[in-house]
């Protein structure tokens, strides 16, 4: 870094607001309002350029720190991989990317093969490939479609986007890729009129089996889905969902595909998401809490069953032929490795278990003191607070006073997340999904904060 600017925390400022494109902001703003830079974390702590110190509550801002922030050994260990080896293609192999992937599977049973690449959008771009060529292969090119839910979020890319089920994520970046068709959503909260009732999950299930009668089972390869729904506002799969969605997957040989690049790695109490539902998915994408973002790094990883599909020596098109450049960078596996190690050693997995009950025993408090909360749900250390202008109704309060609640919050010096530019008229969700080593304590500044923040903008 040039010596001024180290010196002089104003350059830095006009160096980012002259040259920096940020992700997921409107720049307007930016004109008379400085850009905020983070310079430093510890645990749940970040510091901005100016010194203000923040509680983040959304680990890194989209729930990637797991382990939290100033881990030296992730660091360390990169570091020495990097000086080693620091790339190699991944049509080679790797000391650190041999390693994590037995120590990946280990965690996840029934599932073998391990595609690495770099980010979310990347590794369910993997996913989409893989069903389309195995349609091609071995189906004449008919199963090729792929179903994704309502309010659902597979990241960024046009086929992700193709994938998603947040309208206003999509909205200016169309037209999409073909063959990917909508299931409806699972939120019993708001769940749809004339499904409305104890069996509600069961029959949310059975409307995905009437989507794949109505396009032909013939011609769904895979059903894409979160475990549970993270931006689309924290939204827990039903009683009985899983467990038909399940059914209806092996009933038509359907490939089930399970996007954890939010649940991930400890963040519901588990290491995967899928597992506190007791299904045996197909497919499972990851990111994010991967290596707590000490490193780039995604994970497609799929069953023996799925990766013999690829194995034919007398076809020469039947490999997957697919490359992800940084793939192949050492840095990500080798952090992943110790930030699993981390996760072990601290019992995190408890953690989010026990600190993430309180999380939630706090935010039922504050629905009770709050009319404005109508509903909180998630698991662990992921929760979600639904704001209403009526409980009756469940009229959601609009995004404007939303972000009041988040600002006053950060003006506090606490970061907490809320649904944005995401489902139109319900973006209304405050969204909690702190690092995994939170504290009772922590907790209680979140909270705290946001109690605050409740009766500021609505008495």
């Amino acid at each position: 870094m040039d010596t001024l600017m180290q010196n002089d925390p104003r350059q830095v400022i006009e160096a980012d607001r002259a040259h920096v494109w940020h992700h997921l902001i409107q720049h307007k703003p930016f004109e008379t309002v400085d850009p905020r830079i983070i310079v430093e974390g510890k645990g749940l702590r970040v510091w901005d350029i100016n010194g203000k110190e923040f509680v983040d509550s959304v680990s890194g801002a989209v729930w990637t720190v797991n382990v939290g922030y100033g881990r030296t050994r992730i660091a360390d260990a990169v570091r020495d991989q990097l000086v080693r080896m620091c790339y190699y293609a991944g049509a080679a192999g790797t000391i650190p990317g041999a390693v994590f992937s037995d120590m990946l599977t280990e965690k996840m049973p029934g599932l073998d093969r391990v595609y690495y690449a770099n980010s979310g959008s990347e590794a369910n771009e993997k996913a989409f490939k893989m069903v389309r060529q195995i349609s091609h292969k071995h189906h004449g090119g008919r199963k090729h479609k792929i179903l994704y839910r309502d309010r659902d979020y597979h990241g960024t890319t046009i086929a992700a986007l193709s994938a998603g089920g947040q309208q206003e994520r999509n909205a200016q970046y169309g037209p999409f890729a073909p063959g990917f068709v909508q299931v409806p959503h699972c939120l019993e909260y708001r769940a749809q009129p004339e499904w409305a009732g104890d069996s509600y999950g069961v029959r949310a299930a059975e409307a995905i089996e009437e989507v794949i009668l109505r396009e032909g089972p013939d011609t769904v390869g895979a059903l894409c889905l979160e475990p549970i729904t993270a931006g689309g506002g924290i939204i827990m799969p039903p009683r009985g969902y899983w467990e038909k969605v399940q059914e209806i997957c092996r009933k038509y040989d359907i490939l089930l595909h399970i996007d954890e690049v939010v649940c991930g790695l400890g963040r519901t109490g588990t290491w995967f998401g899928y597992q506190q539902f007791g299904v045996q998915p197909e497919i499972v994408t990851m990111a994010k809490g991967v290596a707590s973002g000490y490193a780039a790094i995604s994970c497609c990883v799929t069953t023996n069953r799925v990766f013999e599909m690829f194995k034919d020596a007398d076809d020469p098109l039947s490999y997957f032929r697919d490359i992800s450049t940084f793939g192949g960078c050492t840095a990500g596996p080798t952090a992943a490795i110790e930030n699993m190690k981390i996760i072990e050693e601290e019992d995190l997995c408890g953690n989010s278990v026990r600190t993430g009950a309180y999380l939630h025993e706090r935010l039922h408090e504050l629905m009770d003191k709050h009319k404005v909360i109508g509903d909180v749900r998630g698991k662990g250390l992921f929760a979600g607070a639904e704001l209403v202008t009526d409980r009756a109704t469940r009229e959601p309060v609009s995004e404007k006073l939303v972000a009041a609640v988040t600002g006053d919050c950060l003006a506090q010096g606490v970061i907490v997340g809320a649904t944005n530019r995401s489902v139109p008229g319900y973006n209304n969700t405050l969204l909690f999904a702190p690092a995994l080593i939170a504290t009772r304590d922590e907790i209680d500044v979140i909270t705290g904060a946001v109690d605050k923040a409740l009766t500021k903008v609505f008495g």
